[in-house]
């Protein structure tokens, strides 16, 4: 069983993505309660920005297309979400959050 340490944050990012994808009564109903949380953390308009800056870095050094950018832009506020609050980010989403990471420093913990 997983045990965590301290306080656990959603961002409002993540939860809009999972009610994106979400299709069961269980899932909305899970996304309800998580909804309710308080402790919700969105990106300010200074993480928007930064976000677009950063994209055009990673298209000018890897080269992305545009729908690669745009599957990239949710992850980027995410971390720069977590990085305005002091908060870890955890995800399974190595990959792309270290490319990330490789502009923009934040901490990141690999699930």
């Amino acid at each position: 069983m997983l045990s965590l340490d301290g306080v656990v944050r959603t961002s409002s990012v993540v939860l809009a993505e999972l009610w994106r994808g979400a299709v069961t009564e269980t899932d909305f109903r899970a996304l309800g309660v998580l909804e309710k949380n308080r402790g919700i953390l969105t990106p300010t308009e200074k993480n928007w920005t930064e976000s677009g800056k950063i994209l055009a870095k990673v298209r000018a050094d890897r080269g992305f297309p545009p729908d690669k950018l745009r599957d990239l832009h949710f992850d980027v506020l995410i971390a720069l979400t977590a990085h305005a609050y002091g908060a870890t980010l955890i995800t399974s989403n190595r990959v792309d959050f270290e490319l990330i990471r490789n502009h923009r420093e934040f901490d990141l913990e690999i699930w």
